[in-house]
């Protein structure tokens, strides 16, 4: 049996990967991590560790030693800082995700916003606070690092009063979409899917498969993967703007929130990603199929038990 380790189980990214896993791999044994002690993803893992944070010094030798105890095959990387201290670590076990240097890079907006130009590919036009002279007309505020629509401030009166953690951007009123790819073993870049969408507390709630901006797209990720190393998922976060070109703000280099959508409108880069690195199979593009989606709750109920005391796995758990 092949076991699966998956990182971040309580955020709907790893969700999303653990549920098309569960249904085109029933065999494979899955092992999450979180750094919270019980999280809604218990119920789609065999298995679960909780961990400190990745920045945590304690995190590489607990993550070893999962590997060894569980005889780990793959490691997919369900947050973006876990994708980037895996591959700076000197693990034995494969992990599904790009270099640590290109980590290093899409972690930050300005260091990106800062490479892309070297290789002349868009982005959007990106200023340190402190260097900020009130270039544009409208602008947002943003964490150089910040994930999730977090921290964001639109037109804030006095940008100078931030700190250079924060960078100012152009704020671009348009279409927001968000571009996935995948980068096979032998370095062929499959993709993409392209949403247009809408965002709820920093996640997709609502999207539409669209294709009009999909050859500026490619020629974007053609780049990316050209001059930077990457293997496996990214996708490309941008507004469209009044000319209708596409403007990178966000690179991120692992599976996004969207994986479970894409996966059910034939765009199965999960799967592909275990058909690649866990059973050695040439992974063809995709037949994608346009669609659109939305989001609800559900409720997983354990009877006669507490928090505290729930094990991994559907026993004792009701999915309504």
């Amino acid at each position: 049996m092949h076991n699966i380790l998956v990182t971040g189980i309580g955020g709907n990214v790893a969700q999303g990967i653990l549920r098309i896993i569960q249904s085109e791999f029933p065999e494979l044994n899955l092992i999450g991590t979180d750094v919270n002690q019980f999280s809604p993803g218990h119920y789609y893992v065999n298995d679960f560790v909780q961990v400190p944070y990745a920045s945590d010094a304690s995190y590489e030798g607990l993550v070893k030693k999962i590997c060894d105890d569980k005889k780990i095959d793959l490691i997919i990387p369900g947050t973006d800082f876990e994708a980037y201290y895996l591959q700076s670590f000197s693990l034995e076990t494969k992990v599904l995700a790009s270099s640590a240097q290109a980590q290093k890079i899409f972690l930050d907006k300005f260091l990106t916003y800062e490479n892309f130009a070297k290789h002349d590919i868009p982005f959007a036009q990106s200023f340190k606070c402190s260097q900020y002279k009130s270039e544009f007309e409208s602008i947002i505020v943003k964490p150089a690092q910040g994930r999730g629509s977090r921290g964001l401030h639109i037109n804030p009166k006095d940008p100078s009063s931030f700190s250079d953690e924060y960078i100012v951007q152009e704020y671009i009123e348009g279409k927001e979409v968000t571009s996935a790819f995948y980068v096979t073993k032998d370095q062929r870049l499959l993709g993409p899917i392209t949403f247009e969408r809408e965002l709820t507390n920093g996640m997709t709630s609502e999207c539409q498969t669209i294709t009009d901006y999909d050859d500026q797209l490619i020629k974007m990720a053609k780049q990316i993967k050209d001059n930077f190393e990457m293997l496996g998922p990214f996708n490309i976060q941008a507004r469209i703007n009044s000319k209708g070109k596409v403007i990178p703000f966000e690179i991120n280099c692992r599976y996004s929130g969207t994986n479970s959508i894409r996966h059910q409108l034939g765009f199965n880069d999960v799967e592909c990603g275990i058909r690649e690195h866990i059973f050695n199979e040439r992974v063809e593009d995709f037949k994608v199929r346009s669609g659109c989606a939305t989001r609800i709750y559900l409720d997983i109920v354990y009877e006669n038990t507490s928090l505290k005391d729930i094990k991994p796995g559907k026993d004792g758990a009701k999915l309504f």
